[in-house]
């Protein structure tokens, strides 16, 4: 029986026990997938910049909020804190748009780093950094996870990402790819 799939926006959690396929789509955002393998139970998040904002209704776009309810959710499900294992993907440089702007996926590979050290969360393995998209499928019960490079992405989706990276701060929604 072929498990069930979602796909996961940023800002986006997803914890199961049931077996269940989590896609998202990154860029300079990171997906942080933990897992418990004796409970079989996993999940994933999808986080755009490492902290800001405030515990509320956009707060799974920050690392660490989004780490936070990325852990609660697995808990919930029945997973051992003890016991979890995490990957993690994204933290690309995909847009060419120099400044501060252009470090934001360093900075997200640094703070999840940290945060995963910091918690005592071993770190499994890590596809991070460089300079093009990745397409990422976590299996939930099984911890598994399967990684597609996108080389090429759609001009007028890159263009909408420079605009809104340049605009002021109001974290409303924000395609990046489709």
């Amino acid at each position: 029986m072929k498990p069930s799939e979602i796909v996961l926006p940023i800002g986006g959690v997803y914890a199961s026990r049931q077996p269940m396929v989590v896609k998202t789509l990154l860029g300079s955002c990171i997906a942080v997938c933990l897992h418990d393998r004796i409970a079989a139970v996993g999940g994933m998040n999808h986080f755009m910049l490492p902290s800001g904002g405030s515990a509320g209704e956009d707060s799974g776009r920050f690392g660490v909020h989004a780490m936070d309810l990325l852990i609660g959710a697995i808990m919930k499900a029945g997973g051992d804190r003890r016991r979890f294992g995490a990957k993690v993907f994204g933290g690309a440089n995909v847009l060419d748009i120099g400044g501060t702007a252009g470090e934001i996926g360093r900075q997200n590979i640094e703070f999840i780093e940290t945060f995963l050290r910091d918690e005592g969360i071993p770190l499994l393995n890590a596809d991070v950094g460089g300079t093009v998209a990745r397409q990422v499928h976590f299996h939930t019960k099984t911890g598994r996870a399967f990684v597609k490079r996108v080389t090429r992405v759609r001009p007028d989706l890159l263009a909408e990402e420079r605009r809104q990276r340049s605009a002021p701060a109001a974290y409303g929604r924000i395609t990046l790819f489709e």
